[in-house]
């Protein structure tokens, strides 16, 4: 057995009332000058959670935005600039942490990362921002957050959608990560227990959104998405999902949908993933437990609900076959436009 295996030097403070940490956690990078992300929609949250840094809070920026624009991520680098930050506090989903990664990138400064989501990306190296109706991705030591809180009493309020769409998301990191050329049994191990994990908590929230046990289990889970993605390389599903926030769907919805129908294509040329999988989620098949998990959650199953034009699927098949990259079955532009249209109309996977 040979493999290489990096692990990343992320701390991470989990459980119930953690936030109350983070005083300490940022006093423990040194900073004294804290520029605290959010997006709008969070201003009470995040006030309450600033409070506590008292006289450390530099400025504010509450305009993070899905798929990280350009335009915005300069307005935060040049606030950042603007007040001398020393660090980042970025509290919220995958968008807002996006833009603490962001300003990171161009300036270093720290990161302390509290997920109210469970988009995982508070775990990675992975950055991107969005420009002319492409995204842009990348890899960069720099984005890592130095520190993460996870809290599940933070989430309590995720309206069940918003929590199974993002969740469903979290489960596509791992999927991903089981068939990755540059896989190995570490994260194998953790993508496994990520999937179980969600798929077991996401259905509990959507039926009970309260339930204090089913958000730890699903920050949990989302952890260990995001440590399985962290190292590993990303294949078809994320690059169709990437095309597809280049036309400007929601993120989370976008990766729940597009899954299962990523899951068939790749069934037949990565049989141990798919065992993985179906051992997760208790079911017959990868790819079909899959479909029915979203359809049991309440997730919508169609791009053409979220925005997508069937128009636009050619092209969007076009941009995703352009440029290879791995993935274990082979990328075709027929395939993958059949993929697209499964996904467009909603069909189960046969």
């Amino acid at each position: 057995m040979n493999f290489t295996y990096v692990a990343l030097p992320t701390r991470v403070v989990f459980g119930a009332g953690s936030i109350r940490s983070l005083a300490a956690e940022v006093e423990r990078v040194g900073a004294r000058r804290v520029l605290v992300i959010s997006t709008a929609g969070r201003s009470e949250m995040v006030a309450r959670i600033a409070a506590q840094l008292s006289d450390k809070v530099a400025g504010h920026f509450d305009r993070a935005a899905m798929h990280t624009p350009l335009e915005l991520v300069e307005a935060a680098r040049g606030q950042a600039r603007a007040v001398s930050a020393d660090c980042c506090v970025a509290v919220g989903g995958g968008s807002t942490i996006g833009f603490g990664k962001a300003i990171a990138l161009t300036s270093a400064l720290p990161v302390v990362a509290v997920p109210t989501t469970y988009s995982g990306s508070e775990m990675t190296t992975i950055w991107g921002f969005s420009e002319g109706g492409a995204k842009k991705t990348g890899r960069d030591p720099k984005v890592l957050p130095r520190v993460v809180i996870y809290d599940p009493e933070l989430t309590l309020g995720l309206p069940p959608a918003v929590s199974a769409a993002s969740g469903m998301n979290a489960i596509a990191h791992c999927a991903e990560a089981l068939y990755a050329h540059d896989g190995n049994p570490i994260v194998s191990l953790m993508a496994e227990e990520g999937i179980r994990a969600l798929a077991s908590a996401l259905a509990r929230i959507v039926s009970n959104p309260g339930n204090s046990e089913a958000r730890s289990d699903a920050l949990y889970g989302s952890w260990l998405a995001g440590m399985s993605i962290a190292t590993t390389s990303v294949a078809l599903h994320h690059k169709l999902c990437h095309v597809l926030g280049g036309f400007g769907l929601p993120h989370a919805e976008a990766h729940s949908i597009v899954l299962p129908h990523a899951m068939r294509y790749n069934q037949n040329a990565a049989p141990e993933a798919m065992a993985r999988i179906r051992k997760a989620l208790e079911a017959s098949d990868a790819a079909t437990g899959l479909f029915d998990l979203e359809k049991k959650l309440g997730i919508p199953m169609r791009l053409a609900d979220i925005g997508m034009k069937e128009a636009d699927l050619e092209r969007a098949a076009r941009i995703a076959v352009e440029a290879p990259y791995p993935n274990p079955r082979k990328v075709e532009y027929e395939p993958v436009l059949g993929l697209l249209r499964d996904a467009y109309e909603g069909r189960r996977p046969s």
